[in-house]
């Protein structure tokens, strides 16, 4: 499986913006959401899943890496844009704020999160 990307529709009026972070049909595979704010210059991902596939939707400024077999691609979510990946099992993937502010993830899952045993291992795409 390839990682899937999307760019969402936004939104916008004098209150702020809107968009929908996953397709109505996909929400019963989920297990698992959350909502992520990174502060400029971090970090999140770093890792892959062993079996979940993960639903990354990024409002940007954001770096978005990832590698498919050998080939590691770039993605720059530019400010005022949002998008979604999907994230296959054995993607590795990485996110940066590239932003002067705070910036927003939300983040599906097709596995229940375990603390005890979570479906990630760790492989460093971008470094800190």
């Amino acid at each position: 499986m390839r990682v899937l990307i999307e760019e969402l529709t936004v939104r916008r009026d004098l209150r702020g913006a809107v968009f929908e972070p996953l397709e109505g049909h996909r929400l019963p595979e989920q297990r698992n959401v959350h909502v992520v704010l990174t502060e400029p210059g971090g970090i999140r991902g770093n890792h892959y899943h062993r079996y979940a596939t993960e639903v990354a939707t990024v409002a940007g400024p954001t770096l978005v890496r990832y590698r498919e077999g050998e080939h590691i691609e770039d993605r720059i979510v530019a400010e005022g844009e949002v998008v979604m990946f999907r994230f296959p099992p054995g993607v590795p993937h990485a996110l940066r704020n590239i932003g002067e502010k705070e910036n927003l993830l939300v983040v599906f899952s097709t596995d229940a999160l375990d603390r005890a045993a979570p479906d990630v291992v760790r492989e460093v795409l971008i470094e800190r």
